[in-house]
C-alpha cells in the first residue's frame, strides 16, 4: 500500500509541476491559453488510475479521451495561439502518469525535463534564433550524421593492407576533431579568440592532443589572425598529453609513476612555459579581432588527419611485419604513434603484474610519447600553415627532449 500511494503521489506531483509552470504562462482574461495546473495534474491522475485498473487497454482509452479534448481545446483557440506545446505537454500528461506507477524515479525525473522545456521557452528561442547562425547550425547537422548515422555503420574491425586498419576507430578520430573544432569555435564565441583557444586546447587535448593540434593548424589556415591563440591552444594541448599520462600511471602503477614523475614534472613544465609564451602574447596582442562568427569546423581537414593517421597505421604494421619488434620497447614506440596513452597503460600494467620493473618501464613509455609527438609534428606541418608548424613544432620538440634529458641523468648518476 505505501508503495501504491507513493507512485500516486509521484503522479500527481507531476501534473502539479507542469501545470504549475503552464499556469504562470497561460496569461489572463479571454485571450488565455487553455489548461493550467488543475488540467495537468487530472490528466496526469487519470493516466495513474487508468493504468492501475486496466493496464495499456485502459491507458490507451483514457489516452484517447485526453487527444480528443486537446484537439477540440486546440481548434477553439488556434487562432489566437498558434503554438502545440502546451497541447503536447498536456498529451504527454497520461503516460508520465502510467509510467510513475512503474518506475516513478524515472517519470519524476523526465517531468522534470519538461517543466525546464517548458521554462526555458525564451533562452531556447533567443539561443536558436540570435546566438546560433546558418553555419553552425549545418555543421550540427553535419556533426550528428557524422557521429549518429556515420559511425555506427562502420565495420568495426581489422581490415586492409597488414590487417592494420579498424575503419571504425579511424571514423572516431574524425568525429574527435569536429567535436575538438566545435569546443575551440564554442569557447571563442564566449571569451574571445584570446583566451578561448588556449582554454579549449588545454581540454580537448586529454581527449587527444593530436587531433587538438591538427584542429589548431586547420584554424589557422582559416582564419591566420587567430595564429597566437591557436598556438597556444596547441601547446597547452601538449600539456595535458604529459598530465594525462600521469593520471593513467597513478590509476595503473603507482610504482611506474614514481619512476616517471621527474621525467613527466620536466615535459609539463617546458609546455607549459612554452604556451604560456604564446597566450601572453596573444592576450597583450591588439590585431586578434573576434570577427563574424564562422563555421565551427572543417571536415576536409579532419578527414586528412584520418587519412594520414591510416596511412601512418599501415607504416608502422608493414615494419613491425618485416623487421619484428626489438622488445617492448619497439612494441610501444609503435603504439604510440595512434594513442600513447594506450601504450603507456599497457607497460604500466605489465609493471603491475610483475612482468615488468618500474625502472625498465621508463624507455618504452618515454619511446610512445616520442613517436606520438612525431605524429604531432607530422599534423601540424601537413594541416598547417608554415608559420604554425615553425611556432608548435619546437614546443612539442624541447618538451620530449626536456623529458628524455632527465631520464638520461636519472641513468647516468642512477
Amino acid at each position: 500500500m505505501t508503495a501504491l500511494w507513493t507512485s500516486f503521489a509521484v503522479a500527481l506531483g507531476i501534473g502539479l509541476l507542469i501545470g504549475l509552470e503552464r499556469e504562470r504562462s497561460k496569461g489572463e482574461g479571454p485571450t488565455r491559453r487553455p489548461a493550467g495546473i488543475r488540467t495537468f495534474a487530472l490528466a496526469s491522475i487519470l493516466g495513474a488510475v487508468a493504468f492501475h485498473l486496466g493496464g495499456t487497454v485502459l491507458l490507451a482509452v483514457a489516452l484517447a479521451g485526453v487527444i480528443g479534448l486537446t484537439a477540440t481545446s486546440y481548434i477553439r483557440g488556434h487562432e489566437t495561439d498558434h503554438g502545440l506545446t502546451t497541447e503536447l505537454g498536456l498529451l504527454a500528461m497520461p503516460l508520465l502518469g502510467a509510467l510513475a506507477m512503474v518506475s516513478p524515479l524515472l517519470a519524476a525525473a523526465l517531468a522534470a525535463a519538461v517543466a525546464v522545456v517548458f521554462a526555458a521557452k525564451a533562452p531556447l528561442h533567443g539561443f536558436v534564433k540570435g546566438a546560433l547562425t546558418d553555419a553552425e547550425v549545418k555543421d550540427g547537422l553535419m556533426f550528428a550524421i557524422a557521429t549518429l548515422v556515420i559511425w555506427p555503420l562502420v565495420p568495426d574491425r581489422q581490415m586492409g593492407p597488414f590487417n592494420a586498419i579498424n575503419p571504425h576507430n579511424v571514423w572516431l578520430l574524425v568525429i574527435l576533431m569536429l567535436a575538438i573544432g566545435a569546443a575551440g569555435h564554442a569557447a571563442t564565441r564566449l571569451l574571445g579568440a584570446r583566451y578561448g583557444l588556449p582554454v579549449a586546447g588545454l581540454a580537448a587535448g586529454f581527449i587527444s592532443s593530436t587531433a587538438t593540434i591538427g584542429s589548431m593548424a586547420a584554424r589557422v589556415v582559416k582564419d591566420p589572425a587567430s595564429m597566437g591563440p591557436a598556438v597556444a591552444g596547441a601547446a597547452f594541448s601538449t600539456c595535458a598529453t604529459f598530465l594525462q599520462m600521469a593520471v593513467l600511471l597513478f590509476t595503473i602503477s603507482q610504482a611506474t609513476l614514481v619512476a616517471m614523475a621527474p621525467m613527466l614534472v620536466a615535459g609539463t613544465l617546458v609546455a607549459i612555459a612554452y604556451a604560456l609564451v604564446f597566450a601572453m602574447r596573444a592576450s597583450a596582442s591588439r590585431d586578434i579581432q573576434d570577427g563574424e562568427p564562422g563555421r565551427a569546423f572543417s571536415l576536409g581537414p579532419a578527414l586528412g588527419l584520418a587519412a594520414m593517421m591510416a596511412v601512418m597505421l599501415v607504416v608502422s604494421a608493414a615494419m613491425k611485419d618485416w623487421f619484428g619488434e626489438a622488445g617492448v620497447i619497439a612494441g610501444a614506440a609503435v603504439a604510440g604513434i595512434v594513442d600513447t596513452h594506450s601504450a603507456g597503460i599497457a607497460v604500466a600494467s605489465l609493471v603491475a603484474t610483475s612482468g615488468l620493473s618500474a625502472d625498465a618501464a621508463i624507455a618504452p613509455i618515454l619511446a610512445a610519447m616520442t613517436t606520438n609527438a612525431a605524429a604531432k609534428i607530422v599534423m601540424a606541418i601537413s594541416l598547417g600553415t608554415r608559420g604554425f608548424a615553425l611556432r608548435i613544432v619546437p614546443g612539442v620538440v624541447i618538451s620530449m627532449l626536456a623529458a628524455w634529458t632527465v631520464a638520461a641523468v636519472m641513468l647516468k648518476w642512477g
